[in-house]
């Protein structure tokens, strides 16, 4: 199993924050983005907040590509539309490459 860390902050508004904290309750999140996730080959997947940073740990089969996961979902319809939305509620890291929201994290420590 692969595990990767990525962060992205949110614009640093309390009604965006709850709104974004809306769209990823169980019963208000698209079914075809949770398909979406697992279909790419994603086990887990959480999202913690603090403040207005997002912290996300993915896990994975050990051959799992972002890349390959990147292209599926720039080929998906509903993926997009789900990221246009979203990107409503976010704003990238300072140091995130142009176009890059969730930015992967490099581990530093681990016990």
């Amino acid at each position: 199993m692969k595990r990767q860390c990525f962060a992205l902050d949110l614009k640093n508004d309390p009604q965006l924050i709850s709104e974004y904290e809306h769209w990823h309750k169980a019963e208000n999140g698209w079914p075809e983005i949770r398909r979406s996730i697992i279909d790419a080959g994603v086990t887990d997947m959480e999202i913690y907040r603090t403040g207005n940073r997002l912290f996300m740990i993915m896990d994975t089969p050990d051959d799992f590509r972002n890349d390959e996961k990147a292209a599926r979902d720039e080929a998906n319809p509903k993926v997009q539309e789900w990221e246009q939305l979203m990107w409503k509620f976010q704003e990238p890291l300072p140091w995130a490459a142009d176009g890059e929201k969730w930015v992967l994290m490099k581990q530093i420590f681990k016990l």
